[in-house]
């Protein structure tokens, strides 16, 4: 290994293991009375004092929090330049971890910038994932692998499991190898092998099979000399807890370790960078305890909470000073993030001027609040405006749709990041797919890409002989269907699965004479079994899915007929994304975390939408508190601007319904606040609740805008209670249970229904005696028990047994087929 070269070291500074021989007494003072002062090293100039302490502060276990904003990349690489410039150690003695291959590269750039080429001697800078494949390379025999064991990515890994599925007879359908796979992965994030999976959670999947499965699934990975990434941490956690010896060896070679976004890290992550720190205690994490935003994957915010308790003794840093946002958007979101128990504490805060305040607008749908913003965009853009600094975080992904048809219509370009674009998702496509087919018996590539969609046996061959009969006989391709489901020449069973298909297209073309062009789609998607694959697929992909399946059909409303809505979608498809030009820019919330634009525009602020009410049945207290972290995150992307809406009224999976503004309005704070004039006409108050009365609400102002009803109770206040209480009035009834304003979760029927009483969670009323629309053993949704199989049946109530819940009697009224 090749000592690093003395230019390379700060002057003072030995080299590593090197003697030190320095005068003393008289001598010393004199030798520093005649040196001149060390100039300021250029790397570490310009840092504020907080940093520069993050940076110099090499000995021992050190947290920095890092707020948005306040420099924390170029703290963690002016640290690792600060150790290599100085010699402490060579470039190979330092482990610096990300999540990202891009975070990496951008560390890896600035460090060169810094220190030049030593960067390069820096093997173990990279994701959790790279470094652990790096380590189990070099240690395959110790965890039961052979050299060049291969790393299965996730198509492989479903391929795999749906083997184990069949040889165990268990119905993929019913328990997909999706499911699966996302539990398994679950199990590793948090660090355990098949035998540590506690028995209750083994019992969830395929009535107790579960833990068997991975049992069988790991094995025949190990037959393969195969792992998944899950596997890169896990059984590098195995290989230290079990070999001693070569853990100590890393702890020799780590002198310094450092991980970037510790608020991230799940917990096989965490026991694995603990293992490796327990060497040298020169760790280091940078992270935002209110920037934890991916519990939905396996993070744990824990992690960095109790780092000082994990790391006794440890230095904690807080870098409050933002250089992102001006004064209004850092007080709006420090005053929002503190309602939040579970953090360590911190408050932004600006040198620069206050600028704008944050804006909170009310909308009388999420149709006019596309229509307002999509306003402000033009306003901006005359103004000078780059649409490329302008940006749209929304919370759920069928809520782009709306913007998406806005800017089409008024020419502006965009571009969605962090996935396609609404019309490009592939269950829209399928979608229009059916519906083009309908439209147009000569749609080739429309029938080619759903004749196996649901899967209904057409292979390969099948196609290729419905080609050849095309070619041949110059017909479109359902021609040539029935062509050849008139002869021999087809297997029996494919001729009456296309002869059904057929039968399917010519009813309903039928049926679109006499039917709305939406009810026609609707029917096609329930009678085509599409609507009904989706919702059997249990992979976290499904909800939104079907999410945005609702969406299509309401897209539609506005057209007077199919074709016109097929029109219109050919040059909303033919319009270029914005890439390389000027374009707005819209994504979700967690895919805007790490970017920045000037003005940031909200949408969606209601209750069951954000926070959103998935997040709060699953996690409760701990949901909201990530919910309420996402809106943080939301309002810090902005510099200068930060726009927040909502509207009264959403129509959520093909049901309008009357929202709350989001419990997140209340806790902004008033001084950094305005409340603009609602748009399209009343914001939220006594259109939506008739002549109740409950007070003035701190947004019944700006000359009436929320509505000609006042209120006192906070927004989330007058939610739970009406929830609760089964509040009733007027065209604004909220709903059921805890479900209220369901937002992106479900349909909630608080457009038809009110709340009945609840004991003890379960609802109370008397049978109808009408002949019920569910059978027993059909899964349905509740609002508030999730998931569950229908078990009895007596008239309108019906007993189900709920994944989580248990056994609770409840009516049809408040479930929905699953």
């Amino acid at each position: 290994m090749t000592q690093l070269p003395l230019s390379r070291r700060h002057p003072a500074e030995p080299a590593p293991d090197s003697p030190s021989p320095r005068p003393g007494g008289i001598a010393a003072r004199a030798l520093a009375g005649a040196a001149p002062a060390a100039p300021e090293t250029p790397y570490l100039s310009g840092l504020n004092p907080e940093q520069r302490a993050a940076v110099e502060t090499l000995e021992g276990p050190l947290l920095v929090l890092a707020g948005a904003g306040t420099g924390k990349t170029r703290v963690l690489t002016t640290r690792i330049a600060h150790i290599l410039a100085t010699g402490r150690a060579y470039p190979s003695q330092i482990l610096a971890v990300t999540f990202t291959n891009k975070a990496a590269r951008e560390m890896k750039d600035r460090i060169g910038t810094m220190v030049g080429d030593l960067v390069e001697g820096m093997p173990w800078l990279g994701t959790f994932h790279a470094i652990g494949v790096r380590i189990l390379r070099r240690h395959h025999e110790l965890v039961g692998l052979k050299s060049g064991f291969t790393i299965l990515d996730t198509d492989d890994q479903i391929r795999l499991l749906k083997q184990l599925l069949t040889a165990e007879n268990i119905d993929d359908k019913r328990w997909p190898a999706r499911l699966l796979a996302a539990t398994i992965d679950g199990w590793k994030n948090r660090g355990l092998s098949p035998k540590d999976v506690p028995a209750g959670e083994g019992a969830v999947f395929a009535n107790g099979k579960g833990g068997t499965l991975y049992a069988a699934y790991q094995a025949r990975l190990k037959a393969l000399n195969a792992v998944d990434f899950g596997d890169l941490l896990l059984e590098g956690i195995r290989l230290f807890r079990e070999n001693p010896d070569v853990l100590a060896e890393y702890h020799r070679k780590f002198k310094y370790l450092l991980v970037d976004e510790y608020q991230d890290t799940n917990v096989a992550q965490y026991l694995w960078l603990r293992l490796l720190a327990q060497g040298s205690k020169n760790v280091c994490c940078v992270g935002d305890d209110d920037q934890s935003i991916y519990g939905w994957r396996g993070a744990e915010v824990d992690n960095i909470l109790r780092f000082e308790s994990d790391f006794p003794g440890a230095a904690v840093i807080r870098l409050e000073r933002n250089y992102r946002s001006t004064g209004h958007i850092l007080a709006a979101a420090s005053h929002l993030i503190a309602h939040n128990e579970g953090r360590l504490g911190k408050t932004l805060f600006s040198e620069g001027d206050d600028g704008e305040r944050v804006t909170v607008t009310g909308a009388w749908d999420s149709g006019e609040e596309a229509r307002a913003i999509g306003d402000e965009i033009e306003a901006l853009q005359r103004a000078g405006h780059p649409l490329s600094q302008i940006a749209i975080l929304v919370r759920a992904s069928f809520q782009m749709r709306e913007f998406e048809d806005r800017f089409v219509t008024l020419g502006l370009p965009y571009r969605v990041i962090g996935g396609p674009r609404f019309y490009e998702r592939a269950e829209i496509r399928d979608a229009l797919a059916y519906l083009r087919c309908v439209n147009s018996g000569s749609d080739d590539l429309a029938f080619e890409r759903i004749v196996n969609v649901p899967k209904r046996g057409i292979g390969d061959a099948t196609l290729k002989q419905i080609h050849d009969v095309a070619r041949a006989a110059r017909v479109p391709l359902q021609d040539a269907v029935r062509v050849l489901t008139e002869s021999e020449e087809l297997k029996p069973k494919v001729r009456s699965t296309l002869r059904g298909l057929l039968d399917m297209f010519a009813r309903w073309r039928e049926q679109s004479r006499v039917l709305s062009h939406t009810e026609l789609a609707e029917i096609v998607l329930d009678e085509s079994g599409y609507t009904e694959m989706w919702q059997k697929d249990r992979s976290a992909e499904a909800a939104g899915r079907l999410e945005n399946l609702k969406e299509l059909v309401r897209s539609m409303e506005p057209f007077e007929n199919l074709g016109g809505f097929l029109e219109h979608i050919s040059l909303v498809m033919d319009v270029d994304n914005g890439a390389g030009e000027d374009a707005v820019q819209v994504m979700t919330l967690h895919s805007a975390k790490g970017l920045e634009f000037d003005t940031v525009f909200l949408p969606g602020w209601e209750e069951g939408l954000f926070p959103h009410q998935r997040a709060l049945d699953d996690q409760g207290k701990a949901g909201l508190e990530e919910e309420r972290r996402l809106a943080y995150v939301g309002i810090t992307r902005a510099r200068a601007s930060a726009r927040i809406y909502f509207a009264s009224n959403r129509r959520i999976h093909g049901l309008w319904n009357s929202t709350l503004p989001s419990r997140f309005l209340d806790e902004l704070p008033d001084s950094h606040v305005k409340v603009e004039e609602s748009r399209g006409g009343m914001g939220w108050g006594g259109s939506g609740y008739g002549g109740s009365s409950y007070g003035e609400s701190r947004f019944d102002r700006a000359g009436g805008s929320f509505g000609s009803s006042s209120y006192s109770t906070p927004g989330w206040q007058r939610a739970q209670s009406q929830r609760e209480g089964g509040f009733n009035a007027g065209a604004g009834n909220v709903g059921a249970g805890r479900g209220g304003a369901r937002g992106a979760h479900g349909s909630t029927h608080g457009s038809t229904h009110g709340s009945p009483p609840l004991i003890e969670g379960t609802l109370v009323a008397s049978s109808t005696g009408a002949p019920s629309t569910f059978s027993r053993g059909e899964r349905v949704f509740h609002v508030k028990f999730g998931y569950g199989e229908i078990t009895g049946i007596d008239g309108n109530k019906l007993t189900v047994q709920f994944d989580k819940a248990g056994e609770k009697r409840v009516l049809e009224t408040f479930i929905e087929k699953a």
